[in-house]
């Protein structure tokens, strides 16, 4: 007996950055190739400072980060969305999150934000906790130079 393979989901982790938004690009550049739906993901959560809902104030972070989302694809693509891109808000901590949306994925795609305190470092500990643990493969990305153009 033969299984025909589900349908392929890339799932790219978007924080706003240029790395994130380049990223999303390279991401439908693979689905195109492999006829691949992409699933743009953004973590949130609400800062241990705030844990008690009396806490929070009147700031929005659930609503901050699904501007960041927004823009972020607006910035990877314009007015023209491609039509095998859906969006997802997720609230928890970015690493584990995107663990676990890997579970379901075919590719992992990140972009490479990170320098943190460390200028050495390849990976940020976002993109290096996913290349360890993913349940997929991933493909880090890094931001263009500031002069590349895209095709």
């Amino acid at each position: 007996m033969t299984t025909e393979p589900g349908p392929l989901t890339i799932i790219v982790g978007v924080d706003g950055s240029d790395s994130s938004i380049e990223a999303l690009r390279q991401a439908l550049w693979l689905a195109k190739a492999l006829n691949a739906s992409v699933t743009a993901l953004t973590c949130w959560n609400y800062p241990s400072a705030y844990a008690a809902p009396y806490a929070l104030g009147g700031f929005d972070f659930k609503g901050t980060a699904q501007k960041i989302l927004d823009t972020a694809v607006a910035d990877a693509f314009g007015p023209d969305r491609p039509g095998n891109l859906t969006t997802r808000l997720v609230q928890g901590p970015a690493r584990p999150t995107l663990i676990e949306a890997s579970r379901h994925a075919s590719l992992l795609v990140l972009g490479r934000r990170g320098m943190g305190g460390f200028k050495g470092l390849l990976l940020g500990s976002v993109s290096a906790a996913c290349t360890a643990h993913a349940h997929c493969p991933v493909v880090v990305v890094h931001a263009p130079k500031v002069d590349e153009h895209h095709a």
